[in-house]
């Protein structure tokens, strides 16, 4: 076998198990909850298989995770999801729980391979922390624009904003944003070591 065949052979199967890991961490992660929204422990794969393989390797992962999420949310699992497909429109729900994990793949695996050239180390706390980060971000955004109506519902008359960052972001942001900082020095690892 070509050494070009081994490496593409090395990439599939290398996606293929943080694909699988995705998975499992986020089914893990649906029983763990800081207030009334599970955490997603399921982003350090993304970020090892951005910064392995590049931008368009992480979106396919976040995909993955979005999609994962979306049938957790779609077989009644997670209220939440389940109240904005219903009270607001289903596209823009399905949409918005698929795109917000893929951007965040990318915008992880560009991140790294930009900073790598300089220092790993760095880079892998950076995409490590910019993936929670534009995550959450791109949910905020969703939530307050197509959702605002829903979101307003759900505040039930209290600030919008503090409602907002208490029950769908606050803790769970943090644990996310804390164990992929945690981890980014174990992502370096591993980048060196497949890399060799």
């Amino acid at each position: 076998m070509s050494s070009k065949n081994t490496e593409k052979t090395r990439r599939m199967v290398t996606l293929a198990i943080l694909a699988a890991l995705v998975i499992v961490l986020q089914i893990i992660s649906n029983y763990i909850k800081f207030g009334p929204v599970q955490i997603t422990l399921a982003l350090t794969p993304i970020i090892i298989g951005a910064a392995l393989y590049g931008m368009w390797a992480g979106a396919f992962l976040g995909a993955i995770l979005g999609v994962v999420i979306l049938i957790w949310g779609l077989f009644g699992l997670d209220g939440g999801f389940m109240l904005i497909l219903i009270d607001a429109n289903p596209f823009f729900a399905v949409a918005l729980c698929v795109l917000k994990t893929t951007i965040a793949g990318f915008v992880s695996g560009a991140v790294f391979k930009a900073l790598s050239k300089k220092n790993d180390v760095v880079a892998s706390f950076v995409a490590g922390g910019l993936c929670p980060i534009v995550n959450t971000g791109v949910f905020l955004v969703g939530m307050f624009t197509v959702f605002i109506d829903t979101l307003r519902g759900f505040a039930d008359g209290q600030n919008i904003l503090l409602f907002t960052i208490t029950a769908f972001v606050g803790v769970n942001f943090l644990v996310e944003f804390i164990v992929n900082m945690v981890l980014a020095t174990a992502v370096t690892r591993i980048i060196r070591a497949v890399k060799k």
